[in-house]
């Protein structure tokens, strides 16, 4: 019997509702550009410049990872806009703007030694997380 109401309170632990406060993040990809709009926050976001591209060649090996730095614009739906400044492994990583949180997810394509990357041709994926 003991057993019993035991396994009756686990199984209350563990089909009782956990809340947390922190949201999944959402990842939109832009081309370089181009304006996207997410259609679940009602964010437009242009990816404006490629300020740097310094990251290592796929096919080398470097002593630092280099570092890839965007400008994007965040528009909300009210129309307010902002520029913010992105980068993979500098800081800023992470800027908060209008509620949410927004970083450089990827760049693509990443470079190669023997290949030139068409500046036409980039894509960031930035990564949108609303703020608690």
């Amino acid at each position: 019997m003991r057993s019993f109401f035991a396994y009756i309170l686990i199984f209350i632990a563990l089909a009782a509702p956990i809340s947390t406060n922190a949201q999944a993040a959402r990842s939109v990809e832009v081309k370089i550009h181009q304006e996207t709009m997410d259609h679940r926050t009602g964010l437009r976001i242009k990816f404006l410049e490629l300020v740097e591209d310094s990251r290592c060649p796929t096919d080398t090996n470097c002593v630092w990872a280099g570092n890839a730095k965007v400008k994007i614009r965040v528009r909300g739906a009210r129309g307010q806009a902002r520029t913010l400044t992105l980068n993979s492994t500098l800081q800023p990583q992470s800027v908060s703007y209008g509620g949410y949180e927004f970083k450089l997810a990827g760049l693509t394509p990443q470079p190669r030694s023997n290949i030139r990357i068409n500046p036409n041709g980039y894509r960031a994926t930035i990564e949108v997380t609303r703020g608690s």
